[in-house]
């Protein structure tokens, strides 16, 4: 498990900020047209800097970088031992920068800084982890009689293009650019207009380590600075993680040059809590699942789904949680919840809340902006009771600090509400029935299911989901079936026979 990195004492007057310039080729740049756009804080939705608005321009300079540095640099012909050895001084680098990560996350997305200790530590230990999945990759063999002996390689791709969502920006970029550089591939992260801080400095940070070209970070808007990026020919992957109409546009964008895909899209996980559970960790448990990272993570278990027995008892005893969660100042270490990304999106939750209450779910706790924090795009921890399959709340992915409940009556009606949206990515199982957990998990159409647990992460295992929520799986050495060529190999062993043509005139 990640250890957690106990940020010093921080406030936003610490963090350092000036324009956020592409990095292209190992250096820092303007846009090639000169535009700026600003990124806003969370807090107060003032302008924090100015960014540097990349265009088809930029891509196209990124993408030649990365391009040349592929195909003539020596990134990809080191050994895998090598670049290994490069990665683990990243994540030492990542380590010693963390202070700055965590200032930059805090300000740029809202996200409590008492939070922030165990993803800067994650987004390091990203780089150690494929450091060592490099170097244990294994190959297949197998035996063909006593004529042949056919083998695997892994070789790298080419050029990814990866694309990155504003909920967790620097775990995220971190989590695909490790697995892409370790195989050796050469990119270009397109990070998200609403949160471009730490992709700027992580390519201060990668950039003392990496030759020119390997890495090259291109901001922009999706339409005018990611779509090109999706559209180039000379881009082989793409690694996309966000909402899912997005996602579903990507692929039709890049469809015309075949390009592999890794798509890590919405969710809707339910949080499946039997009369038999133990029921104070379990109430932690959906506490914790929805209203960290602000709410706003894919995998919150933002459906609570409890057996009718303890519906009323469960439900209460969250509410009340709930109540005292202190939502605030990102910066001050006993903030539980800080601001959403950006005013459009505090009003699309807010949307959804009014929604709530015109389908006449019950609004429990919250559902408003907190007192005394009239800036910024604060809200209230919130729980909707008796919410019912065919309401919005229930269907559509919310994205926020707000949890919907309902309730079950037997095993298989659970796994029917469970099932009851378009997401597949996550789900979570509590009951002290070993034999039911394992059944209701595998009757779960999804990628991911914790039983008894939040969600805990192990690095090597699969990551994606089902249905509308994604395409493909990233993680452990699975990420190298998507950041890998697998090439085979046939060696004959033995003078095997080979038809004879064209003997006869």
């Amino acid at each position: 498990m990640t250890q957690t990195i106990e940020p010093h004492r921080l406030s936003a007057d610490d963090v350092q900020l000036s324009q956020q310039l592409h990095y292209i080729d190992g250096e820092f740049r303007s846009g090639k047209l000169g535009r700026t756009f600003e990124t806003l804080a969370p807090t107060t939705n003032e302008p924090l800097c100015s960014v540097a608005e990349g265009t088809a321009e930029d891509i196209d300079q990124a993408v030649r970088a990365a391009r040349r540095a592929f195909d003539e640099g020596p990134w990809p012909r080191m050994k895998a031992k090598e670049r290994a050895a490069i990665l683990r001084r990243i994540a030492a680098a990542i380590r010693d920068e963390a202070d700055a990560f965590i200032g930059l996350e805090c300000l740029d997305i809202g996200m409590p800084i008492a939070q922030m200790g165990g993803i800067a530590a994650r987004a390091a230990d990203n780089f150690d982890f494929f450091a060592n999945e490099i170097e244990d990759l294994k190959g297949y063999a197998y035996q063909g009689g006593d004529d042949f002996l056919n083998y695997t390689v892994h070789k790298p791709v080419g050029v990814a293009g990866l694309i990155t969502p504003w909920n967790a920006p620097l775990m995220l970029a971190t989590w695909k650019l490790a697995p892409c550089l370790a195989a050796g591939n050469t990119c270009v992260l397109k990070p998200a207009e609403w949160s471009p801080l730490t992709a700027t400095h992580l390519a201060e940070v990668l950039g003392e380590f990496l030759p020119p070209g390997v890495l090259n970070v291109v901001h922009g808007f999706g339409e005018t600075c990611g779509a090109p990026l999706v559209a180039h020919p000379d881009v082989n992957l793409i690694s996309f993680t966000g909402e899912t109409t997005t996602g579903s546009t990507i692929i039709a964008n890049g469809a015309p040059t075949l390009k592999r895909y890794s798509m890590e899209l919405g969710g809707k996980s339910a949080v499946v809590v039997f009369a038999d559970a133990d029921f104070e960790r379990a109430v932690d448990a959906v506490l914790a699942q929805i209203f960290t990272l602000n709410g706003q993570r894919c995998t919150a278990g933002s459906r609570l789904l409890a057996e009718q027995s303890i519906y009323v008892e469960l439900v209460e005893a969250v509410a009340a949680r709930a109540r005292n969660v202190r939502v605030g100042d990102p910066f001050d270490a006993r903030t539980e919840i800080g601001p959403l990304i950006h005013a459009e999106h505090h009003e699309r939750v807010m949307d959804y809340i009014d929604s709530a209450r015109e389908e006449a779910a019950r609004i429990l706790v919250g559902g408003e902006r907190p007192p005394k924090l009239e800036q910024g795009n604060f809200l209230q921890a919130t729980v909707i009771a008796d919410v019912a399959p065919e309401m919005r709340v229930f269907r559509e992915e919310i994205f926020g600090p707000v949890l919907v409940a309902t309730p079950f009556a037997s095993d298989e009606e659970a796994v029917a509400l469970a099932n009851a949206t378009e997401y597949g990515l996550a789900g979570y199982v509590w009951t002290s029935d070993l034999a039911r957990a394992h059944n209701v998990a595998q009757g779960m159409n999804t990628g991911m299911v914790w039983i008894n647990s939040h969600n805990v992460r192990d690095l090597r295992t699969p990551f994606g989901g089902t249905k509308r929520s994604g395409i493909g799986r990233e993680g452990g050495e699975f990420s190298f079936e998507f950041y890998c060529e697998i090439e085979t190999i046939h060696v004959a062993l033995a003078n095997h026979h080979v038809p004879r043509l064209g003997l006869e005139v």
